[in-house]
């Protein structure tokens, strides 16, 4: 398998990066995250994943910073409340740049830390997943509950070992 794994953060992608490294894969981290708001926060989040792939010899790609792409994407459904429709259509636009970029480079699979987070709905997601799959058919998606087998747990024995930035909210700005 070569996978190409969205990364949303340190804090919920250590668990499941160090899961993958027990399977003896080794995934190639994607960082796509527009819908981050402010932008020094994006910075934030972005460096602190960096570091830790950094740390575990894991090679990453860094995706462009397009808040206003994400936003025209998105427009109408600022009031929608949390894993209402403008969380699903943010899902499907990162994860269609994570399936373009697999398609570009070779990938096999994707997936997303993105499963990871108790806040977001794992049905979205993998509805999310399989539609940015469906015009690539080299790409499978990986749809893959990281909340199981105790990384729940993990994730935050690892947020405090590696003294994570902890961020409170998605980074959305319309997030409740």
């Amino acid at each position: 398998m070569k996978l190409l794994l969205h990364t949303c953060c340190a804090p919920c992608s250590a668990a499941v990066i160090e899961w993958l490294s027990n399977q003896s894969i080794r995934p190639v981290l994607f960082f796509y995250n527009p819908n981050i708001y402010p932008e020094a926060e994006y910075e934030i989040r972005k460096k602190e994943l960096m570091r830790y792939a950094e740390k575990l010899g894991l090679k990453y790609i860094d995706g462009d910073y397009d808040h206003a792409g994400w936003l025209e994407k998105i427009n109408g459904l600022e009031n929608q409340p949390e894993r209402g429709t403008r969380c699903l259509e943010c899902f499907k636009m990162r994860l269609l740049a994570t399936a373009q970029l697999a398609d570009e480079k070779g990938f096999t699979h994707i997936a997303t830390t993105l499963a990871s987070s108790r806040w977001k709905s794992l049905e979205q997601i993998a509805e999310a997943g399989r539609w940015a799959v469906s015009d690539f058919p080299f790409v499978e998606f990986w749809d893959k509950n990281w909340r199981k087998d105790g990384l729940s747990e993990r994730r935050k024995i690892l947020l405090q070992e590696n003294g994570f930035y902890n961020q409170t909210y998605c980074g959305c700005e319309f997030s409740t």
